[in-house]
């Protein structure tokens, strides 16, 4: 689109996560008039460490903001998944991209921070809870609770899995329960009986859990993470240490123990939904980007970099076509095949034949408690 339509554009965003930052930032280079609408009254992202990869960094230093995530993140080499009691089972480089940029280790509430504190001031409103959208093919209308309603060229739905932009406007079937429980803390270092030795990221993995050690050395910390089968799909399930200590049962004793000392207060706990995939992702001017068009169970570490990499393409879009609609279109086809697939291989977690379809050529030795 010429620079003087971009101009002219007003953009409403709807979701101040990890994609809503990231479509902010990359329209707000375009020199768009761009407003986020967040629900809550304060950004607070809980849960732990997550990986930024090449491209996700690539974006950011494309965007001008690389070098406010890289302060509070930590560069890794490989991925490394071992059997319960520690035998490795394969290593994977992480990939350099570009000027031999590196994944990074980050914090998710020292993310959201950083990719919040890049945007121009103002530019956030929080407590702005969506109720509905009307898209009348022109203008769509956005309502608030307390009965605020704002128009826009476009919206953007970033409201995450439980978007009520997909629901109202895409058909929306709702999350799907994997069967599974994710158990999340942040320790220190020390706290670690060893296993934490450099900054790459290593999975351990027994019949059905799998054990995540992330580290994240700017904060000399480490994200703690279980993953185990569970048939309870609450929300936010009730749990106990001795449930925990279940699911690790058989594990390197070091793991058991880092387990058996945690604070329970500390630890978040939630059931692991993902979503179908979205047949269609907009209309001629609302588009649904990150967890709203495509959420993804967290065991191909995906769900933030799809969401970051969204903002981008729908920014490049913008500026490649001749018009809203036309960009629209273009985005989801750029997107869509890539996040579907990413979608598949994440609900395939990691059985030993799946490491084998996720790394091709790579035949993995037997792993613990899968012969």
């Amino acid at each position: 689109m010429h620079l003087s339509d971009l101009k002219n554009l007003k953009i409403a965003v709807v979701g101040a996560g990890y994609g809503g930052a990231a479509a902010a930032k990359a329209l707000s280079l375009l020199g768009v008039d761009v407003t986020v609408y967040e629900q809550a009254h304060r950004i607070r992202e809980v849960g732990a460490g997550i990986g930024l990869r090449p491209s996700t960094m690539n974006r950011f230093r494309q965007w001008g903001i690389f070098d406010a995530i890289a302060k509070v993140s930590s560069p890794s080499e490989y991925f490394e998944i071992l059997t319960a009691t520690g035998e490795p089972i394969m290593q994977e480089t992480w990939p350099p991209s570009g000027d031999q940029t590196h994944t990074h280790l980050i914090h998710r509430g020292d993310f959201i921070e950083a990719l919040l504190g890049v945007l121009p001031e103002g530019m956030v409103h929080l407590g702005h809870r969506l109720e509905s959208v009307r898209d009348t093919g022109d203008r769509p209308v956005l309502t608030f609770a307390g009965g605020k309603t704002v128009e826009a060229d476009l919206v953007v739905g970033a409201d995450g899995i439980k978007s009520v932009v997909r629901r109202e406007l895409f058909g929306d079937k709702g999350p799907v329960f994997s069967g599974e429980h994710a158990y999340r803390a942040v320790i220190p270092v020390d706290a670690a009986h060893g296993m934490v030795t450099d900054d790459n990221l290593r999975m351990y993995i027994g019949r059905g859990t799998k054990v995540y050690l992330l580290p994240l050395r700017h904060r000399d910390q480490v994200s703690f993470d279980i993953t185990a089968l569970c048939p309870d799909a609450t929300w936010t399930p009730e749990v106990t240490k001795d449930d925990l200590l279940i699911t690790v049962d058989g594990f390197d004793e070091r793991l058991v123990s880092i387990t058996r000392d945690l604070d329970m207060d500390t630890v978040n706990v939630r059931a692991v939904y993902d979503i179908d995939p979205v047949d269609t992702w907009h209309t001629d001017s609302v588009v649904l980007v990150g967890d709203a068009a495509h959420s993804m169970l967290h065991h191909q570490g995906q769900g933030a970099n799809s969401a970051i990499e969204d903002g981008g393409a729908l920014a490049d879009a913008l500026r490649e076509a001749d018009s809203l609609q036309e960009a629209l279109v273009l985005f989801q086809a750029r997107r869509k095949p890539v996040t579907d697939e990413l979608q598949r291989i994440s609900r395939q977690g990691w059985t030993e034949d799946e490491i084998s379809d996720v790394f091709p050529g790579q035949k993995p030795a037997t792993v613990a408690g899968q012969e």
